[in-house]
C-alpha cells in the first residue's frame, strides 16, 4: 500500500513526512512560546510535504474557522439520538449526515476529469476537518453536560476551540488538546481506521463515506481503546500481580505492545514529557510511571511478547483525566477527530496520484490447504 503522509519504523516509531514527533514539536508553529505544535501546521505538512511558517499555519486556522459552522439539521439529528447512544456511533452518524454536502460526489456526477478528482476531495476533507471539533463538542455536551452548547471562540485555534467548546478553558487543557490532536493524526496506512478509510475511498466513495468507515473501525476495542483498573497507590509487587493475573486470564495488558513497533511508542514518550512538565505529582501519573517500570519486565518474562513496551493508549487517559475529561467512552471520539487529519490528507494524495481500487485476492480454507500441500 502506498501511504505518503507517514511511515512507521519498528525501532524508531512514527515519522510524519519524514519528521519524528520531537522534530515536529521543534519545527511546527505553536500557539504559545515553547508550546505544543498546532495541528493546523501538521495538516499543512501532510498535504504539502513542507513545514509551514507561523503565517501559513495561521492561514489554515482561519480557513478551518470559515468552514466550521454546523447546519441546523445536524444539530437536531444529534439532539434526537438517545443519550445512551455511544459517542462513536454519534460521530459516524454526524459525518454521514453531512454527506449530501459532498463536493466530490457532486463533481463526479457531473463527469469531472479523473485528473482533477483530488480538488473536490480536498474541499470535502477541509470541510470535514473544520467541523469535527464542533461535532465532537456537541456530542460531549449532549451526552455528559445536559446539552449546554458552548460557542466557538474566534480567537482560538482549531484544537483549543475543541477544548473550549467542551468546557475546558485551562491553558494546560488547551495545550494538551493541541498535543493530543497532533500525535494521533496518522500512523501509516495499515491500521484499521486508516486502511478502512483508504479502502472505501479507493472505490471513489467520497470522504464522508470513507471517513465514517474509518471511524467505525476505530471504535473497535482492538484499535484505539485501553482501560486499566488498579488502586490509588499500588506497590510494584501489586502492579506485577495485576499484570500476571491479566495475562493468565487470557487477556492482553491494555496499553502495552504494538503490531509494528518494537520499542516504547514515541507518542507515549511525548505524553510522558508533557506530564513531567505539567503534572509531575499527579497520583495517576505516578501509577502510569509505576506500570512503565514494571509491566515490560512481566511481559518479557513470558518469552512470547515481541514488544513489551507501552503504546500511546497507556498514557493519554491520565492526561485527559487530570484536566477533568473523565468520560472514557468519549476518548475515542477525540482520537477520531485527530485521525481524520491524517487519513483525509492521504485521501487527497490517493486521488491526486490516481491510485486504483483496492481489491485483494481471497481464498477459501480448502484452496489454502491445497496451496501449501496440507493433508
Amino acid at each position: 500500500m502506498l501511504w505518503e503522509t507517514s511511515l512507521l519504523d519498528p525501532d524508531e516509531g512514527i515519522r510524519f513526512r519524514g519528521f519524528s514527533i520531537p522534530e515536529l514539536q521543534e519545527k511546527l508553529p505553536s500557539a504559545i512560546p515553547d508550546g505544543e505544535p498546532l495541528p493546523e501546521g501538521l495538516l499543512w505538512l501532510l498535504l504539502t510535504g513542507d513545514v509551514p511558517s507561523k503565517e501559513q499555519a495561521a492561514s489554515v486556522t482561519e480557513e478551518l474557522k470559515a468552514r466550521s459552522a454546523l447546519p441546523d439539521y445536524l444539530k437536531k439529528t444529534l439532539a434526537s439520538l438517545p443519550k445512551d447512544t455511544h459517542p462513536m456511533t454519534q460521530l459516524s452518524i454526524a459525518i454521514l449526515a453531512l454527506q449530501p454536502n459532498s463536493q466530490f460526489a457532486a463533481a463526479y456526477s457531473k463527469g469531472i476529469n479523473k485528473l482533477n478528482y483530488w480538488e473536490p476531495v480536498m474541499e470535502d476533507s477541509l470541510d470535514i476537518i473544520a467541523k469535527l471539533p464542533a461535532i465532537a463538542a456537541l456530542i460531549y455536551t449532549n451526552v455528559y453536560k445536559g446539552g449546554s452548547t458552548i460557542q466557538a471562540d474566534s480567537k482560538l485555534d482549531w484544537a483549543a476551540n475543541l477544548s473550549h467548546m467542551m468546557g475546558y478553558d485551562d491553558q494546560g487543557a488547551q495545550e494538551l488538546m493541541r498535543l493530543y490532536q497532533t500525535i494521533h493524526t496518522d500512523h501509516e496506512g495499515g491500521n484499521v481506521s486508516a486502511h478502512a478509510t483508504h479502502l472505501v475511498g479507493s472505490a471513489l466513495s467520497d470522504p464522508y463515506f470513507s471517513l465514517s468507515a474509518g471511524m467505525n473501525g476505530l471504535a473497535g476495542p482492538l484499535h484505539g481503546l485501553a482501560n486499566q483498573e488498579l488502586g490509588d497507590d499500588p506497590s510494584a509487587d501489586e502492579v506485577k500481580e495485576f499484570a500476571n493475573k491479566t495475562l493468565k486470564s487470557g487477556k492482553v495488558v491494555p496499553g502495552y505492545g504494538h503490531a509494528v513497533l518494537r520499542k516504547t511508542d514515541p507518542r507515549y514518550a511525548c505524553q510522558r514529557d508533557f506530564a513531567l512538565k505539567h503534572l509531575p505529582d499527579d497520583p495517576m501519573f505516578k501509577l502510569v510511571s509505576k506500570l512503565y517500570e514494571t509491566v515490560p519486565g512481566v511481559l518479557q518474562a513470558t518469552g512470547k511478547v515481541k514488544n513489551p513496551w507501552p503504546n500511546v493508549d497507556a498514557h493519554s487517559g491520565v492526561l485527559l483525566q487530570y484536566y477533568g475529561i473523565t468520560e472514557s467512552n468519549f476518548y475515542t471520539v477525540l482520537f477520531g477527530v485527530s485521525r481524520a487529519i491524517g487519513v483525509l490528507s492521504q485521501g487527497v494524495w490517493s486521488r491526486a496520484l490516481g491510485l486504483p481500487i483496492e481489491r485483494p485476492k481471497s481464498f477459501t480454507m480448502d484452496a489454502l490447504e491445497k496451496k501449501v500441500g496440507a493433508k
